[in-house]
């Protein structure tokens, strides 16, 4: 029997994360085109991209401090239910200020990568459900059914464009979707109610964890560097790369959403490949040099002239662009004592998200103000920079040798 080491409840949140995946798959792909459609200006879609992730941050912090207290099955069926409502006011509201609500208490997410408070408390979750000795293959399988989720939800993006052929209108066929998005939202409330008791953790207060001077240090040069990295990669989230793609070279949804489920698993089977390289050259150098290869590609998809041109380099990019990903999180908890890795990681991952909150709505302005295709360009600068930095600043660290130890 396959998954016969995994208990009931470990089964369940893999199969609630697809279903999440598979929605944030569809949205993250039209939400900047509906908005269009429905008359905002490119500023307002800026802002409600930065509303739905900071949405997510928002509730990330709130559940970190209160998940164990009210109960992890309460509060994972409570933000199913927000999703729910979310998807309900993006397909039946027509004015701006419901569409800002929608995206913050939603945590909608315009990324294509889930960021939201489900996360932690399904991985503390994750930890207690399976044999410790497993427990590394099943966070990889929990992350990596997530992507795949992803990728097939941006097939359902093109949905629209088939709706509109037999007849329906382009703000109905869009509202289709909206409303598969809030039955996923309460399949997911409804697997949520499904855990047992097991799920819950303690409900002492949590104790804070301090970092050492030494890991304090690091950690507080990391996450500033991993700020302006995801502040850059703000400006190409996927919502709005899909709307620059829509608008540039006019191409149907179908086409679209089959590009971006192509890119969905070029990032995926990417993952496989950063850990070889890691171990072959080094975390850092692989995290460095994956990235500033695929900044260049990423210059040269808005200077493509035609739509064939700019998918060959968007997809070389996406098979290189989040191959930091797992690298850099295995370099973050390289870099501390085994005690302070949830610290850093919570530090690092909330430094992310404040700040890639803020790129949508600049993006809004840069494609209103100078050009659709300045955010490719500032994304990939800033990105370069930030490599750059990285790089000098942290090559001389022997993270596998000598990590920081508590003092």
């Amino acid at each position: 029997m396959p998954l016969r080491w995994l208990g009931r409840d470990g089964k369940l949140l893999i199969a609630a994360r697809m279903v999440r995946a598979f929605a944030y798959g569809f949205i993250s792909f039209v939400l900047a085109i509906y908005l269009k459609q429905r008359g905002l200006s490119e500023i307002a879609i800026g802002a409600v991209m930065t509303l739905s992730i900071l949405g997510g941050t928002l509730f990330t912090v709130l559940t970190a401090f209160y998940a164990d207290r009210i109960g992890r099955r309460r509060v994972l069926i409570l933000f199913s239910f927000l999703i729910a409502l979310s998807g309900l006011l993006f397909a039946f509201s027509n004015h701006p200020v419901f569409f800002l609500a929608a995206a913050l208490i939603g945590a909608m997410n315009a990324t294509g990568y889930e960021i939201g408070p489900f996360l932690s408390i399904e991985q503390a979750i994750l930890a207690q459900t399976g044999p410790e000795s497993k427990r590394n293959r099943l966070f990889a399988l929990y992350n990596m059914a997530g992507l795949l989720a992803t990728a097939s939800g941006t097939l359902v993006g093109g949905v629209p464009g088939w709706l509109e052929k037999i007849g329906l209108s382009p703000i109905g066929s869009f509202q289709s979707l909206f409303l598969l998005y809030t039955f996923l939202g309460l399949v997911s409330a409804w697997m949520a109610f499904s855990l047992s008791e097991g799920v819950e953790g303690g409900t002492a207060p949590l104790s804070s964890q301090r970092l050492s001077p030494l890991s304090r240090k690091r950690i507080t040069r990391l996450s500033l560097l991993f700020s302006l990295d995801a502040f850059a990669g703000g400006f190409v989230i996927q919502s709005l790369v899909a709307y620059w793609f829509y608008t540039r070279f006019h191409v149907s949804l179908q086409t679209l959403s089959t590009l971006f489920f192509i890119a969905g698993l070029l990032t995926s089977l990417s993952f496989l490949v950063a850990a070889r390289l890691a171990d072959r050259i080094g975390l850092l150098e692989t995290m460095v040099s994956t990235h500033l290869l695929s900044h260049l590609l990423l210059i040269l998809v808005p200077l493509s002239p035609t739509f064939e041109i700019a998918v060959g380099f968007y997809l070389a990019r996406m098979a290189l662009s989040q191959m930091d990903v797992p690298t850099r999180q295995a370099y973050t908890v390289a870099l501390v004592a085994p005690s302070e890795r949830t610290a850093a990681a919570s530090v690092t991952m909330l430094s992310r998200s404040l700040t890639q909150s803020i790129a949508p709505s600049v993006t809004g302005v840069l494609i209103q103000s100078v050009s659709a295709a300045a955010p490719f360009f500032v994304a990939a600068g800033l990105k370069g920079l930030y490599d750059l930095l990285l790089y000098f600043q942290f090559r001389k660290e022997d993270v596998a040798v000598k990590p920081a130890t508590r003092e």
